[in-house]
């Protein structure tokens, strides 16, 4: 995904980090490989940050499914022995 409107900005980076972008860079601009780069870090943030929110989300779930199995279990318990 290519955007025609692009921004000029600074930036400041190792040099570690120069030298292994133009080792990786291939044909394109370390321009262009550094977006790539950072598109992939940002994606895989986002990855990241959906998995911590489902964890959570299902962690609720669970705590939510003990009570009701508990409360379920305990009337059950209650039902049979009035029979």
């Amino acid at each position: 995904m290519i955007n025609d409107m692009r921004k000029v900005k600074s930036f400041t980076l190792s040099e570690d980090v120069l030298a292994e972008l133009e080792l990786t860079k291939g044909e394109c601009s370390t321009s262009e490989r550094v977006n790539e780069l950072l598109r992939r870090g940002l994606a895989i943030e986002r990855r990241e940050q959906l998995e911590r929110e489902a964890a959570a989300f299902f962690a609720r779930q669970d705590r939510s499914a003990a009570r009701e199995r508990k409360a379920y279990c305990k009337a059950s318990k209650q039902a049979l022995s009035r029979d």
